[in-house]
């Protein structure tokens, strides 16, 4: 079993980002989990395995930001990620207890420093 921290959960319904993503990350040293849904990553029952969740903002069904309300306390950390980049957005991140917010298109170095940042160690 690959150990937690090292594991990065993504949700994102563009294909094409979602599996660059994992290719980075990968290429990285991280093991991913990747979903085009938030209903699908609630499906899975796969969380707790999450040092680090990278989650789009506007995702068809339920937002990133509805989804990591509804985690929890025990939830990992987040990294958002989004191309709608406005005060509504900013504020949905916030309230739903994120404090990373990457603008689409982002440098993969980017991502890399917010999840050494904010993943759990």
């Amino acid at each position: 079993m690959s150990d937690t921290r090292n594991t990065i959960v993504i949700v994102e319904d563009d294909d094409g980002l979602r599996r660059a993503l994992q290719r980075l990350l990968k290429l990285a040293g991280f093991d991913t989990l990747a979903f085009e849904s938030a209903e699908a990553l609630q499906a899975a029952n796969v969380v707790e395995r999450a040092g680090c969740l990278v989650l789009d903002v506007q995702l068809r069904g339920m937002s990133g930001p509805a989804l990591y309300e509804q985690l929890g306390a025990s939830r990992p950390p987040a990294v958002f990620i989004t191309s709608h980049d406005n005060a509504s957005t900013r504020h949905a991140v916030a309230r739903a207890g994120g404090v990373e917010l990457l603008i689409k298109p982002f440098a993969g170095t980017d991502l890399l420093e917010v999840i050494a940042r904010t993943g759990r160690s």
